[in-house]
């Protein structure tokens, strides 16, 4: 069994240099955290990258303490599931990025749940990544309100359909910018208690959308330094990048500048870093590795974190950190109580900020995904393939050496982790819920279906596609859902249907109520998002589906399996399907 950092019933551990002298005069610190989304190391000017410029966030960089060694894992939800809760990512059963393997298991507290039942006002913007059906939902996990999108990825940046606290709505202009313009307004509300606002924007993941005020720069410039393996790099989806992650930059310095203009600064913790390596062969600093590895490449991010009131700027931490550190760090940072019925991985990085010397023991952390294992102690990284590198003399991992000792203590380390990753992934399989009183509507898209029959996804990633080809009755979806409150609910479905396709006839059963009802009316919207895109998608195209309320169905407490199915198809096909929502109705 891999060490992990044991506490009691709380976690609440202070440095001789902070115990009780965190809290200013004006009471607990506000707290924004920052996720990028696929933004690597090298996307930033300050470290190094003159194909862009950053200053916003190189300012920020410089205005506290700047991580040199942080590591999150090499994919999004993984990392997400970290930062809320202290735990690697497998322990909370988040072992994929869709169809219900992204969500935390419940039970496990987040520092949204610490910091909401210490007082603070608590808000998540942007991608959440970790579960769509309440209490997987952010409102579930300790977020008081929820405004963006809950799968992986979305698939227009544009004026998208978004969902505010488990209703549809539509976005406001660019979404990197209408998230950042949420949460100024949520740091704007007048409150007497500190607040807590996550901030989890979508770029640069694909597909690559920005506006041309940003991309204009880019579009036809030299990308004079290249990735690390320059032949694979596509210079288009890199110039995208780019323009995408000076628009992150313009979003950080309108969110820094409202604090300063509202004299919030000094009391605000800013936390910014990115989900995982680079989405793409460019500029990362020459490591090896981009998103979905576990070399450097993949899972090295920045880490800067502001307090003008507490911590000096240009403060610089060497020891190795992780996204499983932030929590504890926060939880000391802001004094609070923690519910730590669960151990934790992480440790408070507060000493580190204040003595960027303090010494402490070399510690392992781990990098996992989909199968493959790396370690990184503070000089040494073993990759997926159990070759030992020194970080410090070939930080490109280019060759490895032989050190017996080293070796065997991080290769213990990985088996005893691949045990620990075993066991959890054959509890991981859990039912969609549906049904809580305190937050009635449950969503129920296409990601999260099983499929049977000839149906088919507009795109093999699962995060916002929709189903087509619905062509024979013995096509049907399903979803097993565990029903939290028996009684009526409100059905309703988003779709689009051909007009020689109208009048088929479908079903929507638990196997023991059925709801049947017909499709009437046509609406076959074109596909859309080519029309933003700076380069070729791989991802699905969407289309503006309508919702179609169609009527209430009894759902019974407990475990089952929805099902829809046409009964009767008397064109080519039934409808293309895009998201089932389901109402209780009080």
């Amino acid at each position: 069994m891999i060490h992990r950092l044991r506490c009691c019933v709380l976690l609440f551990v202070l440095s001789s240099w902070f115990a009780g002298n965190l809290v200013t005069a004006a009471g607990p610190p506000n707290i924004i955290v920052i996720v990028s989304d696929d933004q690597g190391w090298g996307d930033f000017s300050g470290n190094g990258n003159e194909n862009l410029s950053t200053p916003n966030l190189d300012r920020l960089a410089q205005a506290g303490a700047s991580f040199e060694h942080f590591f999150v894992q090499p994919v999004c939800s993984p990392t997400r599931a970290e930062f809320l809760t202290g735990r690697y990512a497998f322990r909370s059963n988040v072992f994929r990025t869709s169809a219900g393997g992204e969500r935390m298991n419940l039970g496990v507290p987040t520092i949204a749940d610490a910091l909401s039942d210490a007082g603070y006002r608590t808000a998540a913007f942007g991608k959440w990544h970790n579960g769509a059906q309440y209490p997987y939902h952010p409102c579930g996990r300790g977020f008081d309100s929820f405004y963006g999108f809950a799968s992986g990825h979305w698939g227009n940046y544009f004026d998208p359909v978004l969902e505010r606290n488990g209703r549809l709505i539509q976005g406001n202009g660019f979404l990197a910018n209408d998230l950042t313009d949420q949460t100024i307004k949520f740091v704007e509300e007048e409150s007497d208690r500190p607040f807590f606002a996550y901030l989890a924007l979508n770029t640069p993941h694909s597909p690559m959308q920005v506006p041309d005020r940003f991309y204009e720069k880019f579009k036809n410039a030299p990308i004079k330094q290249r990735g690390t393996v320059a032949d694979r790099e596509d210079l288009q989806h890199t110039r995208a990048a780019l323009a995408m992650c000076e628009n992150i930059d313009f979003n950080v310095g309108r969110l820094l500048a409202n604090l300063e203009q509202r004299k919030l600064a000094d009391d605000t913790i800013v936390i910014y870093f990115c989900d995982n390596g680079p989405n793409g062969h460019r500029f990362n600093g020459g490591m090896k590795g981009i998103k979905g590895s576990t070399d450097e490449g993949g899972v090295r991010s920045p880490l800067f974190v502001r307090w003008p009131a507490k911590i000096n700027p240009g403060t610089v931490v060497s020891p190795i950190a992780g996204a499983i550190d932030l929590l504890p760090t926060l939880v000391e940072m802001t004094e609070t109580n923690f519910d730590a019925r669960l151990p934790l991985d992480g440790m408070s990085l507060v000493p580190w900020m204040v003595n960027p010397n303090t010494e402490i023991e070399d510690r392992l952390l781990l990098n996992h995904w989909n199968g493959r294992i790396s370690v990184r102690s503070q000089r040494y990284r073993l990759d997926n393939r159990g070759k030992l590198f020194d970080m410090e003399q070939d930080p490109q991992q280019l060759k490895p050496i032989k050190d017996a000792q080293i070796q065997q203590k991080l290769t213990a380390a990985a088996n005893a982790w691949k045990e620990e990753i075993s066991a959890a992934q054959n509890q991981a399989n859990r039912p969609f819920t549906v049904g809580y009183v305190d937050f009635p509507v449950t969503h129920l898209p296409a990601d999260d279906a099983i499929v049977s029959g000839d149906l088919k996804r507009s795109n093999k990633f699962p995060n916002c596609s929709y189903f087509t080809n619905w062509t024979s009755v013995d096509d049907r979806l399903a979803w097993p859902i565990e029903v939290d409150s028996a009684g009526s609910y409100r059905a309703t479905i988003y779709y689009a249907c051909k007009a020689e396709d109208v009048g088929c006839k479908i079903q929507l059963s638990d196997g023991e109520h059925n709801l049947t009802f017909t499709v009437n009316e046509a609406h076959d919207p074109p596909q859309h998002g080519a029309e933003q895109d700076r380069l070729v998608r791989q991802e699905s195209y969407v289309k503006d589906f309508k919702a179609l309320s169609v009527g209430t169905i009894e759902l019974n407490e407990g475990v089952g399996e929805l099902h829809l199915k046409a009964l009767e198809i008397p064109g080519k096909a039934a409808v293309e399907f895009r998201l089932l929502t389901l109402e209780l109705l009080k």
